[in-house]
């Protein structure tokens, strides 16, 4: 993978090379690039029996998307001129949600493997089409057998997965902090909260109804990212809704770009199809929403990333560098004294019911009840 540092080192090296006789000046490549939140329908395996005619879906799925992102990237090269280089997909688009099914059947049925067939087409797709694809799924882990984890991951152009981050907060599904002392043995602090330093910048990324908290785009930020991708699945509406004004204000706390994709559609659900749809889009640090898309299967919500830009406001002086002014460690102190979700909570026992997840998320508001928090 092409680092910024190999990038800068080539450049030294190249500007001591003078042009050769009644050749043209080499000219400087634009850093600025394409970026597309690719708004597809989600083929949901719900209505599958068999785990063979799941996978089969998703394959079928993944090949739909493949000339998604072919026509895409030939259609803004002529368009706007420059060259898709990140395609961001929704949340869960290979398999959509569970339903009817249980823990244990949505693992069999839903949840791939690391370098499974499906990774393995992924990762195709981004050698073939030369972009970074990201998105969500839902994956196991060996080191987790009785689990899964809902997974955002970023494949870059060499086929590599350079970026995996586990969904931190989920009322349902499992999270790292449910098992957090083997997490944490396993695989360390800094693989919670990941970025992958890129030639086309710093990439961090958010997991659907995680746009809600501060903390997660705040996590990724103070570890450089520069460009936040959010695949989510979420309802479609002509108002403004609580993860569409999330968007714009993580991304001026963030000081970064946010890539969001939404589902066009869920199919194959009793869910009616069109409740996730619309709202794609892709923001700017300033909240500025720079491209959306509406309705239906869509590549409207692209736009041209401007890192150079982006990079000379991080380093500006003056009240609008949010980024620096922040008083962390006052902050400390009411986080550590705060109650909320405890970790572990699935150690050693597997995966809590519905009920029980429930019945967790009742003694946090009990907990928070008696100490006044919360009130009557």
């Amino acid at each position: 993978m092409t680092t910024r540092r190999d990038v800068f080192t080539g450049a030294a090296a190249l500007a001591g090379v003078s042009a050769l006789p009644g050749a043209a000046p080499a000219q400087t490549p634009d850093p600025r690039y394409s970026a597309c939140a690719l708004q597809v329908v989600c083929d949901a395996v719900n209505q599958d029996s068999t785990v063979e005619a799941a996978r089969a879906r998703m394959m079928a799925s993944i090949q739909r998307i493949g000339r998604q992102i072919a026509t895409t990237k030939a259609f803004l090269r002529t368009f706007n001129g420059t060259e898709l280089k990140l395609v961001c997909l929704p949340e869960y688009f290979l398999t959509g949600f569970p339903l009817r099914e249980s823990r244990e059947e949505w693992k069999a049925k839903a949840s791939i493997d690391i370098g499974g067939p499906e990774y393995e087409a992924l990762s195709a797709l981004a050698q073939r089409f030369g972009v970074f694809i990201g998105g969500n799924l839902y994956e196991n882990d060996p080191n987790f057998p009785e689990l899964y984890f809902q997974a955002n991951t970023l494949i870059s152009p060499s086929g590599d997965t350079v970026l995996r981050y586990r969904r931190m907060i989920s009322l349902y599904t499992p999270t790292p902090f449910d098992v957090w002392d083997q997490y944490l043995d396993i695989y360390g602090y800094d693989a919670v909260f990941p970025v992958a330093d890129t030639e086309i910048g710093v990439i961090g990324t958010i997991a659907s109804e995680e746009i809600l908290y501060p903390e997660i785009a705040r996590m990724h930020a103070l570890k450089g990212a520069e460009i936040l991708l959010h695949p989510t699945s979420e309802v479609g509406s002509p108002n403004m809704t609580v993860k569409d004004i999330a968007k714009r204000a993580r991304a001026i706390e963030s000081m970064a770009y946010i890539v969001s994709a939404n589902s066009a559609e869920i199919i194959g659900t009793p869910v009616p199809a069109a409740s996730t749809d619309a709202m794609s889009k892709i923001v700017d640090w300033n909240g500025r929403v720079l491209a959306e898309a509406e309705s239906g299967e869509s590549l409207n919500a692209n736009a041209v990333i401007d890192l150079p830009e982006l990079r000379a406001t991080r380093n500006r002086t003056g009240m609008a560098n949010l980024l620096t002014r922040l008083p962390l460690a006052a902050f400390t102190p009411g986080y550590e004294a705060g109650v909320g979700a405890e970790p572990d909570s699935m150690a050693g026992r597997g995966m809590l019911s519905q009920d029980e997840a429930l019945a967790r998320q009742r003694g946090v508001i009990d907990r928070l009840r008696e100490r006044g928090v919360f009130q009557d």
